[in-house]
């Protein structure tokens, strides 16, 4: 199962330990593959545009690649107009079933109808381009309704490549036995409902996803503190490639790119500590990932800063507290986050589609589980580390809401804050995972098995609600869908369910394996970093 393994660090030869046989590219193509699945199943269970502002980035998108980047004013048009194709003229009644839960899907017009205009007044038109273009051009081969849905299977592509360089990142050390179940919540409902969408929120939720997992495998391999068998079984360059990728992504997703990334590496350079953060950056080969990702940042502030596409002055009719000072949007904010985590781990739609309320326990507790574990079992830098996120992921949405709610008013909604709470979940497995975790370690793989199931379920009753609203609307009886279907997604409901569901087993069996492999792997850790402290200690005497 294991070998002997030496590899060269700098240059010093140090003992590799043991490697593991599941290699880290089969890692990622296992991670890749379930959550493209995942995503191009929600992808296609709900009609166009049912994703919030969805209408407005498709639009920017085909516009786009189509060759109109930015778009222009109209005297008496409020937001950016940009030039539609024939085929995707646009109606207004194409959206006729949002913020109607009781009304099923079957009540507008189809996208490229007769009486669309050519034309889209987009609250998204000044945004970054690099996006759009990675997401638009299926609309170049594709028309109508079929374009759109080509558009989201491909974001949910993009997405799932990056929460596979997670994985693969995750689980390449050793000490890895609670990273699957830290990332198993990238499968909740409403992460890979925004994968599937044409949604930067989408990309930017799963790049910093990426950077949250491999951020601190790399610091990992700066830090002089560690053995070898402690290390990734990534080479660095592998490490800053998906460090340096996801960074870019992350800062050109939207706006607040730049400040997300700030906030992501800060918390990973809390958790290390100084000493690989110094190593990093007094080591010349990080020079040019590093300046890469300067360039990436520099981009989309310049961008944001030229481009216009910071919000304008809202009217009162706009938004809550349009005009209201710091204070009064920081506490309002504080106030409402119960109701922004609820929009965060299952709202749906143009938020007309809750879930039952018992339902969300099955996502709660494998959290408050994981995080509890992470706190109790921690020392004082896990600790810190712990307090850092957790209070991050509630008062970073109040920060940045107080600061611009005198302009936007409280425009914040509980999927901006996906990224946060994810890192939450994921540097708490991490912090399991080292040696600080060895009081708890043996309840891993039986807590992943038991959340890993209840996630899944949670997604499933997720994608069934979600398809019954649609279908036949929230107020009939689900029977009903069955019975009379009133409108029916590509492949119809049935179909999709039943893959949802099969889908939903391989991420549990997946997720149960990967961590039965990486807890094995871990039992014999104290093992093989005693043989490398000892070999460290008699190779000087040796030589003398």
């Amino acid at each position: 199962m294991y070998e002997a393994a030496s590899l060269a660090h700098g240059n010093t030869k140090v003992i590799a330990g043991r490697r593991w046989d599941v290699k880290p590219r089969s890692v990622f193509w296992i991670a890749f593959l379930i959550l493209a699945a995942l995503s191009t199943l929600w992808s296609l269970a709900s009609p166009i545009f049912s994703v919030p502002d969805e209408n407005a980035h498709a639009t920017k998108a085909i516009a786009q690649v189509h060759g109109q980047v930015i778009g222009y004013q109209v005297p008496g048009i409020r937001h950016t107009v940009v030039d539609l194709p024939a085929e995707y003229t646009y109606a207004a009644h194409i959206l006729c079933f949002a913020f109607h839960p009781n009304q099923p899907a079957n009540c507008g017009v189809e996208l490229g109808d007769e009486g669309g205009t050519n034309w889209f007044n987009t609250w998204v038109g000044a945004y970054d381009p690099l996006y759009y273009y990675a997401v638009g051009w299926p609309s170049l081969i594709l028309d109508g309704s079929a374009g759109i849905y080509g558009m989201r299977i491909v974001s949910g592509l993009l997405a799932a490549v990056f929460v596979a360089w997670g994985f693969q990142a995750a689980m390449s050390a050793r000490r890895s036995r609670w990273m699957p179940l830290g990332l198993a919540f990238v499968a909740a409902p409403m992460v890979v409902y925004f994968f599937g969408s044409v949604n930067p929120n989408g990309i930017e939720i799963a790049s910093a996803v990426a950077l949250w997992a491999a951020l601190p495998r790399l610091l990992e391999q700066f830090d002089s503190r560690k053995v070898a068998a402690e290390l990734s079984l990534l080479p660095r360059w592998h490490l800053w490639t998906i460090v340096a990728i996801a960074s870019v992504t992350l800062a050109t997703a939207r706006a607040t790119g730049p400040l997300w990334l700030v906030i992501v590496v800060g918390i990973c350079f809390i958790a290390t500590g100084w000493i690989p953060v110094k190593s990093l950056f007094t080591t010349a080969r990080s020079y040019v990932p590093l300046g890469t990702i300067a360039a990436g940042g520099i981009f989309s502030i310049l961008w944001t800063l030229s481009g216009g596409s910071l919000s304008n002055q809202a009217e009162k009719s706009d938004a809550p507290l349009v005009g209201a000072s710091f204070l009064e949007g920081f506490v309002h904010v504080l106030r409402t986050t119960p109701a922004f985590v609820q929009q965060a781990i299952g709202y749906f739609g143009w938020f007309d589609t809750p879930l039952p309320t018992a339902a969300y326990w099955l996502f709660v507790i494998p959290v408050g589980i994981l995080i509890v574990l992470a706190f109790t079992a921690s020392k004082r830098r896990g600790l810190v580390t712990i307090a850092v996120v957790t209070t991050a992921a509630v008062f970073v949405p109040a920060l940045v809401q107080g600061y611009s709610v005198s302009q936007t008013g409280i425009i914040w909604q509980g999927r901006y804050g996906l990224f946060l709470y994810l890192g939450v979940t994921i540097l708490a497995a991490w912090l399991l995972s080292a040696k600080q975790g060895n009081r708890v370690a043996f309840l891993s793989t039986r807590v992943t098995w038991i959340s890993s199931t209840m996630i899944a379920a949670y997604g499933l009753l997720a994608f069934v609600v979600v398809m019954w609203r649609y279908v036949v609307g929230s107020g009939e009886p689900i029977s009903e869908m069955w019975k009379n279907p009133a409108w029916q997604p590509p492949l119809g409901w049935p179909t999709l369910v039943a893959l949802y569901a099969l889908v939903s087993i391989a991420f549990v069996l997946c997720t149960g394996w990967l961590a039965a492999r990486a807890a094995r792997l871990d039992d014999g850790a104290e093992l093989t970093v005693s043989s490398a402290a000892v070999d460290s200690l008699t190779e000087p005497a040796l030589r003398g």
